[in-house]
């Protein structure tokens, strides 16, 4: 064993020691002592002890790991190691983990044991999802937990992770009962009950000026560490829980697929496609889990609050659509480096901009964003909505089976009154006069 590995392992030793009992300095120092084969504890660990009541007046039960962090970082520590030969730990102590404290009502998670009732899943078998020996990089498709596809952008690939069935039920089991009850800024509009495009681009209706902004690589660009981060502080999760909820929800681009993926020809688009392989080839949140759209809205609640108050200091209004940032208001979002300071607070927020879906309109133009025109009021550009006029009034007038055109028969009409949803949900007006138009459809013979 290296000796940082030896003291890796002492400092451990030490802290479950500690966690062990009542949190009274006396008791402390005697149960470090016997952890260390002492029969009299040696000064250092007395001094040792006052440095982490001082530092911990309550027991950090949910943190074993870092307070071990931390007693390496004391001076009754630092006098401990340079005796000879170093303290080493030999009766081992292995404390239970529990909730030290909840802001908010997520589920009672005290250990992984705990995980593993919730997911109704062995102590093995959760390991296995939590990918807890790194396999999921190296093996082949049937040892894998996600199907990966990829999907061809105008300058780049996308790459989409759907889980197998029983990693995705346990997710969406971990989005019920833990992420789902901790709120989100006001701002976030994407994959938020009760929320939606509408909510989204309300707010941006009849401005001067509105800007949109895209960032880069989003799902991925989110690293286990900021989900891991999250659970500690605002679930309060204690840390074994943290770390493998963490294994369950993140995970990493197999070489066999990321090999498969064709490198783009343009030198903007090879420089995208290199920094998209470096974030997919450590652990990440996978786009296409059910517990992604909540993480990353949860992660990004400081970028939300620093967005909007950079936008309110502009006059301007500002909400993010999962990747999209859209701003309005006058024309100083159009000037005064407004674009380069969202850059610069996105960038200091672990993200990136991508420069080339960076765009700014005026009141003179279609403002379009998220698919919905806002120069007036949300509603669909001009010629969707006369194309879905025209097509609901030809299925009506002469049978919907000549209209298919390309689309599968099995699925048109749902494709149909998707697109009436839609359109509904962006302009209510118009949608109860598209509802009208669809009610004279003979769907006879439809699936």
């Amino acid at each position: 064993m290296t000796s940082e590995r030896q003291a890796a392992g002492t400092a451990a030793g030490i802290s479950g020691a500690l966690l062990a009992g009542p949190w009274r300095r006396r008791d402390m120092v005697r149960r470090v002592a016997v952890a260390l084969g002492q029969a009299r504890a040696q000064t250092w660990v007395g001094a040792m002890v006052g440095e982490v009541q001082t530092a911990y007046p309550r027991p950090p039960v949910d943190r074993p790991r870092e307070l071990a962090r931390f007693l390496r970082t004391t001076q009754g520590w630092a006098r401990g190691q340079a005796t000879i030969p170093p303290p080493r730990v030999v009766h081992w102590t292995q404390a239970p983990t529990a909730l030290a404290w909840q802001r908010y009502p997520v589920a009672d998670l005290p250990d992984q044991a705990a995980v593993a009732r919730l997911l109704d899943v062995d102590a093995g078998e959760l390991a296995w999802f939590a990918d807890s020996r790194g396999l999921e990089r190296t093996v082949g498709e049937p040892l894998r937990h996600y199907r990966w596809r990829v999907v061809e952008r105008p300058h780049g690939v996308r790459l989409l992770a759907a889980p197998k069935p029983r990693l995705k039920e346990a997710q969406r089991r971990v989005l019920r009962h833990v992420l789902a009850p901790i709120p989100v800024h006001d701002a976030a509009h994407g994959c938020v009950p009760g929320r939606s495009v509408r909510t989204a681009v309300a707010p941006h209706a009849g401005s001067p000026v509105l800007l949109r902004m895209d960032l880069e690589a989003f799902f991925a660009g989110i690293a286990a560490e900021r989900v891991r981060g999250l659970l500690l502080g605002p679930a309060g999760l204690p840390e074994p829980v943290a770390h493998v909820i963490t294994g369950l929800v993140t995970t990493v681009v197999p070489v066999e697929v990321w090999r498969g993926v064709a490198v783009p020809a343009a030198v903007a688009d090879r420089e995208r496609h290199r920094r998209l392989g470096q974030r997919l080839a450590v652990p990440h949140l996978p786009q296409g889990a059910p517990t992604s759209p909540a993480l990353a809205n949860l992660v990004c609640f400081r970028l939300d609050r620093r967005l909007a108050g950079l936008a309110g200091a502009f006059g301007g209004r500002y909400t993010r659509y999962v990747d999209d940032l859209t701003f309005s208001g006058d024309r100083r979002l159009a000037r005064d480096r407004f674009a380069e300071l969202v850059a610069e607070v996105v960038a200091d927020e672990g993200f990136g901009v991508n420069p080339a879906k960076t765009s700014a309109t005026t009141a003179a133009r279609r403002q379009q964003v998220l698919g919905a025109v806002v120069n007036v009021a949300p509603t669909l550009p001009r010629r969707e909505r006369d194309a879905l006029r025209a097509l609901l009034h030809n299925c009506a007038t002469h049978g919907w089976a000549g209209q298919v055109r390309g689309h599968d028969p099995a699925r048109f009409r749902d494709h149909v009154l998707g697109r009436v949803a839609w359109a509904a949900s962006l302009d209510p007006a118009f949608g109860a006069r598209l509802a009208v138009l669809a009610a004279r459809i003979d769907w006879s013979g439809a699936a």
